[in-house]
Formats: structure tokens, C-alpha cells, sequence
């Protein structure tokens, strides 16, 4: 599967079910520019995750929303929650590595601990 650009307008679907990464970039990052290719391969072999690409220069709105402030920033949902985000180039391994975990998930855990900080910040 091929990279998805993510926009305001086609967030909140995509990222509701399944496992997605979300790359933020923009076209003038160098470490943004190496990191592309082992995204991109990456989305090729891991057909069961959605990969999606933000660009920071034209999605503004979204990259504030998430509080980026360098690039690349790499996030990580599973069903609907994100459970993973970190700003800097992956290595391929490293990519990877994280992929394998986000599915090893125990999401009635992360469902649980999700919850909580859900109502300590409502609360």
C-alpha cells in the first residue's frame, strides 16, 4: 500500500481504526527527505497499517494540533488512539521495530490507561 496524505479533512476517518503512522514533514527537512524512502518501503511491506504523510508547509492547522515543532515527527495510532510519537529520522530497524510493537499492543491495557488519562485531564 501506497502512502496516504493526510489533510484536516480526511484525519479524524483515518485515523479511527487500525494501526496508522503518520509522518510529518516538509519538502525543505533533509532528515524529512531521508526519511521518506524507508517510509515508503516500509508502507509496502506492512499492507495491514495505514502510512500517512503530513505535510507541515500545507497541512499548518493538523501539524499544530499535534504540537509538532521539528521534523520529521513520526506518530502512531492503533483503533483510534495514539500511542506512540517522537520527532526525529528512524532508521529502517528501528521503523520496523516500532511497527512490531504498536501490533503487539495489549489494547484492552492501553484502552484502560487511555481512559484514565482521558479524565484526569477532564477532570
Amino acid at each position: 500500500m501506497a502512502t496516504l496524505t493526510l489533510t484536516t479533512e480526511n484525519h479524524d476517518k483515518t485515523v479511527e481504526d487500525g494501526i496508522v503512522l503518520i509522518d510529518f514533514w516538509a519538502g525543505w527537512c533533509v532528515p524529512c527527505q531521508r526519511f521518506a524512502p524507508i517510509f515508503e518501503e516500509a508502507s509496502e511491506t506492512h499492507e495491514d497499517v495505514t502510512f500517512a504523510k503530513v505535510d507541515t508547509e500545507d497541512q499548518q492547522e493538523l501539524a499544530m494540533r499535534y504540537g509538532v515543532t521539528s521534523i520529521p515527527t513520526l506518530v502512531a495510532y492503533r483503533e483510534g488512539i495514539p500511542v506512540f510519537s517522537q520527532a526525529g529520522a528512524l532508521p529502517q530497524s528501528a521503523l520496523e521495530d516500532l511497527v512490531g510493537q504498536v501490533k503487539n499492543l495489549d489494547m484492552d491495557e492501553v484502552r484502560k490507561a487511555y481512559a484514565e488519562a482521558q479524565e484526569q485531564q477532564e477532570g
